[in-house]
């Protein structure tokens, strides 16, 4: 085995890694939902690469009334971005697996893609932190000490409602790209190491 280069089911998880990406491109990353009395099939805000859907009028409606700032795309920087950075990631997994087969790209490419995952999650908390914080003092509903900062990830209680923020298809892909990447690092690794015993 040549030193450094990719074995072929290797480079296969690569090249699937790099297909995979390509679908998160036109479906949703994440998805914030709100349960309460009033509303009881639900509110739900969709987080595409590119875009912000689901019920945005109604919770863009119920958010006026405490002081929360309305959520317009076009006030997000990051939905112009993320689609040129997921296409980058999936044409350079591609690449890896096509083009330059070799381990230390391997390592470049997973290791590129989990420095993007926690920048991408130290962004979405900032986000969060300032919608949430950043309230009108003149709203119709003002409760004092009260902030409405949704869940990075997991449940949290606000007023009477309920906001559960998890991953959405786009995300539980991106979270399989990771995993995929590692075992792909793992399995070359095994099969250099033995290649030199």
């Amino acid at each position: 085995m040549k030193k450094n280069k990719l074995t072929n089911p290797v480079k296969a998880l690569v090249i699937g890694c790099g297909l995979a990406l390509i679908i998160v491109l036109f479906v949703p990353l994440w998805q914030i939902e709100l349960a309460a009395p009033q509303y009881p099939e639900g509110l739900i805000l969709k987080m595409y690469p590119n875009k912000l859907a689901g019920n945005v009028d109604i919770i863009n409606g119920l958010n006026h009334y405490i002081g929360m700032k309305t959520l317009h795309t076009a006030d997000f920087i990051e939905f112009t971005l993320l689609p040129y950075i997921i296409g980058f990631f999936a044409a350079f997994c591609l690449v890896v697996g096509l083009g330059f087969k070799s381990f230390r790209s391997l390592i470049a490419v997973f290791a590129l893609f989990v420095l993007f995952g926690i920048i991408s999650m130290i962004d979405f908390w900032r986000w969060e932190y300032q919608y949430g914080h950043d309230l009108n003092p003149d709203a119709a509903i003002n409760v004092p000490g009260m902030t409405y900062q949704p869940p990075l990830i997991g449940y949290k209680q606000l007023l009477n409602f309920g906001a559960y923020s998890i991953p959405d298809i786009g995300g539980w892909i991106f979270i399989a790209v990771g995993a995929t990447l590692l075992t792909a690092i793992v399995i070359q690794y095994k099969k250099q190491k033995n290649a030199t015993l």
